[in-house]
Parts: C-alpha cells; sequence; structure tokens
C-alpha cells in the first residue's frame, strides 16, 4: 500500500484559507476511501464469521465518517471568512 507517499506539499501561492480548504477537502476524500475498504473488510470477515472483527471494523468505519463530518464543518468555517475578503 503506498497510497500514502503522495505530496501534502501545497503550492505557495496559495492563500492560507485556499490552502487550509484544499487540506480538508483532501482529508474528507481521503477518509471517505479508507471507511469504505473497512465496510469492504467488514463484509470479508462476515463472510469468514469473525463478528468481533466486522464489529470493529463498522465502528472504525462509523468513526472515519463523523471524522469526515467534522472536517465539512471546518471547511464550512473557512469559507465564510474566505468569502468576506
Amino acid at each position: 500500500m503506498t497510497h500514502h507517499h503522495h505530496n501534502h506539499e501545497i503550492h505557495s501561492t496559495l492563500s492560507f484559507d485556499e490552502k487550509m480548504i484544499k487540506l480538508l477537502k483532501h482529508w474528507i476524500k481521503h477518509n471517505d476511501d479508507h471507511a469504505a475498504t473497512y465496510r469492504d473488510w467488514a463484509q470479508k470477515a462476515k463472510q469468514k464469521g469473525r463478528d468481533e472483527t466486522v464489529s470493529l471494523l463498522e465502528d472504525a468505519a462509523a468513526m472515519t465518517e463523523r471524522t469526515s463530518k467534522l472536517f465539512e464543518e471546518a471547511v464550512a468555517s473557512v469559507k465564510p471568512l474566505s468569502e468576506s475578503r
């Protein structure tokens, strides 16, 4: 798995707010991808009768989705500041 080896540098020509929004949206996508993977593996674990593992993976997916919701709120909190300038 090499998906974490992408470049986190954002061009310095972006304002702080633009960088923040770009990072937050990236993190939302990243988390959504992870949550989908956790749910996929929960289904695989279910097929093998691994009920505790299923429950833990489903919990991890839900927690990841809650984190994404916080990031979405953070995007919304940055946008009004950016738009008022």
